[in-house]
Order: C-alpha cells, then sequence, then structure tokens
C-alpha cells in the first residue's frame, strides 16, 4: 500500500513507522510546520510538505492524524475521490471525512502515543469503522497487517471507550501525580509505588474490577481514614479528591 499522513505528531509517527515497518510505502506527510514533516518524513523516505494543495493522488490510504479540534478544518480542504481516509480520533464521527472521498472510516487505537517511546505494534488494540461493510472489510485487511487485535466499533461505542480512556490513563495519571507529590514533599521516593502501580494495573485482567477493590474505605478503616485527612489538611484540593474516591470506593464496594 501507498500511504500518505497528515500529521506528523505522537499517533502519526508511531502509525507510519509501524506500516513502513511492514513494507508499505509512505508518500507524503503533511505539517503546517515543514520542520515537523521533514523530521518523519526521513524516518519513512517520505516526501514532507506543508501545505494540503500539494497532496498528491497516489496514495491508496490518507490517513489524517491531527488534533480533534483540527480536524473539520483539515477534512475540509481534503479531497481525493476513491482512495481510502481514515482519521485517528476516538471521539470524532467518521462522518466528517465524508466530502473527502466515497471511501472513508475510522482507524483508531486507545493507546497512548510517545513520539520515541518503543512499542510492540502487533500488540495493539485498534478499533476501526467504515462508512460502509465494504469499506470496513478493506480497513480490517488492511490493519490486518499491523495488529490481529482489530475491534469493530460504531460511534457510540468508540466514544464510550474513549471516555473510559479518559478515566484509566489521564485521570490515573492525574492521581499518581498527585501521590509523587506527596511523596516529593515528604522526601519519600515515590518509586517505591512502582510495583505496587505495575501490579494494580496486572490486576485488570482478571476479572471484574469491582472485587479487586482494596484500601481503607473497602475495610472501613475509620482511624485511618481520619489519619489521612489530618496529613492532608493543608492541601484542600487533595483532602476534596480523598474524599470523593473513598465515597466513590465506598458506593462501588457496597453497590
Amino acid at each position: 500500500m501507498r500511504i500518505t499522513f497528515i500529521g506528523s505528531g505522537n499517533v502519526a509517527t508511531h502509525l507510519a513507522l509501524a506500516m513502513y515497518g511492514r513494507g508499505h510505502v509512505i508518500e507524503q506527510v503533511w505539517s503546517r510546520n515543514i520542520d515537523h514533516a521533514n523530521l518523519l518524513a526521513a524516518r519513512v523516505e517520505a516526501k514532507p510538505i506543508h501545505k494540503l494543495s500539494k497532496l498528491t493522488d497516489n496514495a491508496n490510504i490518507y490517513i489524517i492524524a491531527v488534533s480533534d479540534d483540527a480536524l473539520p478544518e483539515v477534512a475540509n480542504e481534503i479531497r481525493v475521490n476513491n482512495a481510502l481516509v481514515l482519521h485517528t480520533s476516538g471521539a470524532t464521527s467518521m462522518d466528517v471525512l465524508s466530502k473527502c472521498s466515497t471511501r472513508y472510516g475510522v482507524l483508531w487505537s486507545p493507546q497512548s502515543f510517545v513520539r520515541d517511546v518503543a512499542l510492540e505494534y502487533g500488540e495493539l488494540p485498534f478499533c476501526i469503522q467504515g462508512c460502509d461493510a465494504a469499506t470496513e472489510d478493506d480497513i480490517a485487511e488492511f490493519v490486518g497487517m499491523i495488529s490481529t487485535h482489530i475491534y469493530r466499533t460504531d460511534q457510540s461505542q468508540r466514544m464510550y471507550l474513549h471516555l473510559s480512556a479518559v478515566f484509566v490513563n489521564n485521570f490515573s495519571n492525574a492521581l499518581y501525580a498527585v501521590a509523587q507529590q506527596i511523596c516529593r514533599e515528604h522526601n519519600v521516593p515515590f518509586e517505591i509505588l512502582h510495583p505496587l502501580v505495575m501490579t494494580t494495573a496486572k490486576k485488570l485482567q482478571w476479572g471484574d474490577v469491582r472485587f479487586q477493590l482494596t484500601g481503607p474505605a473497602v475495610r472501613n478503616d475509620v482511624n485511618t481514614i481520619k489519619s489521612h485527612r489530618e496529613m492532608l489538611a493543608d492541601n484542600p484540593e487533595a483532602l476534596s479528591l480523598y474524599d470523593s474516591l473513598t465515597a466513590l470506593v465506598k458506593k462501588i464496594k457496597n453497590g
């Protein structure tokens, strides 16, 4: 396949590397910043461009990997007839691409992509959707060259999955940041908690998460909870968070 990437950020970089590594030809890489386009293009032997008007019709697939806010504007400038056009957003309808081509859809992986952090692409889950059954089959066949973890999801399913991903990734990272700050303020190495973090993540594979809840809220350790609240007295935001999460754990456990 000959593929053009519209975007040169974290998602575009990983997808381009994954597809280039599977023998696909990367035709062009577009970015508003030509230096950014140059960086990715050099890694996948593609031509860098910074104007959408310079897109050629040589590619079989055009992958738009830009921010959700930029997606409608970018899509409005692309017309590639019958080539397959995909966007990589978990929270945007595929219909934003309806004027780009007669064949369009979604290729989204619920993964946190960091440009220079290596990933096992064959282990990535991909959620796909096509404008019709034949297009969706084409997307599945294409993605199957990268990973076997392919899920056909409709727009509603994908958006709820995206919402869930915010809870398990973005919000959990915010909680890690709070814990790290508490450790830092009290001269405790945060790395001591690394094994606990890893074990907690592994336990997600063991079944219903509700039955894996532990801690003072589950045991109703009133004295421990009181002590924790006193320790957070000078940090009202963390205290409010602690109270809300304690109440949530109790509700889930008793629910």
